[in-house]
């Protein structure tokens, strides 16, 4: 199991997970700003069929995946300097959708999600702001995708992403937080410091999800936390 992740997470957070699987800390320089340079989430896009790469991921992590034995395919699209080429990769999905701004989403993501229905928003970051959870639940930080989600009648929880950290802006966002693996949400921060904690546990237990908190702090967002097997 290889489990990627922000280089820059909370050194207890790394520690804990570990525990779980092979650490990749991700990182890259000059491709894009500083507070995203080393997200999953901005790099990488899992789909059901395949682990969708950006087009100018460093030939390093590209290396470590295939020493690994992981196939993947390289998307089309590069990750940029500025929004919104920094959201290409960032769509959340589902079993049965793929929501993000379709405007930009990479090509390669589309043809493999091609079955599920998908949801347009007008916010392309939907990764960061959507945690996509078993039998089509969303948690969302965003009240544009709380809307959409709720048009379409889908199954969600919107919390606020007050008190969510993402170091150089005001706050961070829910989706990423977290990371998911069989039916365990893995969270890099507590909830007893975050408003809406008590919401979350509830919502994501009556999914019969078992919370794993990494460290002892707020709420962290590190661009999600990947799991490839």
């Amino acid at each position: 199991m290889l489990i990627i992740i922000d280089k820059k997470i909370p050194k207890e957070a790394k520690e804990k997970l570990s525990k779980y699987g092979e650490i990749i800390e991700f990182s890259t320089i000059g491709i894009t700003y500083e507070a995203i340079s080393g997200h999953p989430d901005v790099f990488f896009c899992k789909t059901d069929k395949a682990l969708i790469i950006a087009a100018n991921l460093p030939e390093h992590f590209k290396n470590i995946l295939k020493n690994n034995n992981i196939s993947f395919i390289e998307g089309i699209k590069k990750v940029g300097q500025n929004y919104p080429a920094t959201a290409h990769y960032n769509a959340a999905i589902s079993e049965d959708y793929i929501i993000h701004n379709f405007d930009f989403t990479d090509e390669n993501i589309l043809k493999n999600t091609s079955p599920k229905q998908k949801i347009k928003i007008n916010q392309a970051y939907s990764r960061c702001n959507i945690l996509p959870l078993k039998k089509n639940n969303f948690i969302t930080s965003d009240k544009g995708i709380q809307n959409t989600l709720s048009k379409n009648k889908i199954e969600h929880l919107f919390v606020s992403p007050e008190k969510i950290i993402l170091p150089g802006f005001s706050n961070g966002f829910i989706g990423g937080c977290c990371g998911v693996f069989e039916n365990k949400i893995f969270l890099m921060g507590s909830l007893k410091y975050f408003p809406d904690g008590e919401r979350f546990k509830q919502f994501v237990k009556n999914l019969k999800y078992e919370i794993i908190e990494l460290y002892d702090g707020p709420l962290f967002d590190g661009g999600s936390i990947l799991f490839i097997n």
